[in-house]
């Protein structure tokens, strides 16, 4: 959980008395988790994979089935 900062008033450049902090929103942070089929070659199938955008770019620059296999995803 977060928090976001929740302001009121008109700012002074245009004309108010200023903006002020009236309370803390709270708010939930999701990780970027996309869900697609990576092409593994040991295996000669694909994997249908959930994961973050990192976890992506840490499969290409890895491999696949090394990737999977350090996860527990695949045996």
């Amino acid at each position: 959980m977060g928090r976001r900062i929740h302001r009121s008033g008109l700012a002074k450049k245009k004309g108010g008395i200023g903006r002020h902090v009236t309370k803390a929103v709270k708010r939930s942070v999701t990780p970027n988790l996309k869900t697609k089929r990576v092409w593994v070659p040991e295996l000669s199938r694909y994997v249908k994979v959930k994961a973050s955008a990192k976890a992506f770019k840490t499969i290409n620059k890895n491999g696949a089935y090394s990737t999977l296999k350090k996860a527990g995803l695949i045996k």
